[in-house]
């Protein structure tokens, strides 16, 4: 089975993307968590930041400068929005896709 934000990334299946370029999208999460809820992802796939290598270092920048340019554009930035990837299924991670979650819109609880 192929990857669903692999198939986004082709255009195969259709999804509100937010921002796109060469490397990185964007897309809304179809079951939000909060207000603002968005999946920043390579376009490459990496299953997840355990599977990057050190020449990819450049890409994860990429993800977090992205991430920071669409907390500005929903207009999260400036109370504060959390930035988070799972990494594996003990984590949580659904599909096997490096993404980050972009939330941000309420106050959320603190981790730990």
């Amino acid at each position: 089975m192929a990857c669903i934000f692999c198939q986004i990334a082709g255009g195969e299946i259709h999804a509100e993307i937010l921002y796109q370029d060469e490397e990185v999208f964007a897309i809304r999460d179809i079951n939000p968590q909060a207000p603002s809820h968005i999946l920043v992802m390579p376009k490459v796939h990496i299953a997840s930041v355990a599977d990057m290598n050190e020449e990819q270092s450049t890409l994860l920048a990429r993800l977090v400068f992205t991430a920071n340019l669409l907390a500005t554009k929903e207009g999260i930035a400036e109370r504060g929005y959390r930035l988070v990837t799972n990494c594996g299924p003990d984590a949580g991670q659904a599909v096997p896709h490096l993404h980050f979650h972009l939330l941000g819109g309420r106050q959320l609880g603190r981790l730990g």
